[in-house]
């Protein structure tokens, strides 16, 4: 049981670590998309993609929710999608605990 406990505490800071290198990447990246208006709706879905990947990390989920609230007055019905996106990966695993 100690061998499985100290393996789950490993993964457990080896995600942390990763959600601190993802926090030191994409948030320049949403602020600059957001500061700059910009307008590229492939770069910023690239952008989305990425943080869904790691929005368990409240920081990340934070910049997650952001850069949605930026672009829905872009392309609403792609914001939808990517709320619905983060609803099916991460609240069905909240309602299986």
């Amino acid at each position: 049981m100690a061998d499985n406990s100290q393996g789950i505490e490993e993964i457990a800071k080896k995600l942390s670590n990763l959600s601190k290198l993802a926090i030191e990447e994409y948030e320049p990246l949403v602020n600059k998309i957001i500061i700059s208006k910009v307008k590229d709706e492939r770069h910023i879905e690239k952008i989305l993609d990425g943080l869904l990947d790691f929005c368990f990390d409240e920081e990340i989920l934070y910049l997650y929710k952001k850069l949605c609230r930026y672009y829905y007055e872009l392309n609403p019905h792609a914001t939808v999608d990517y709320i619905n996106y983060y609803r099916k990966q991460y609240e069905t695993e909240i309602e299986d605990k």
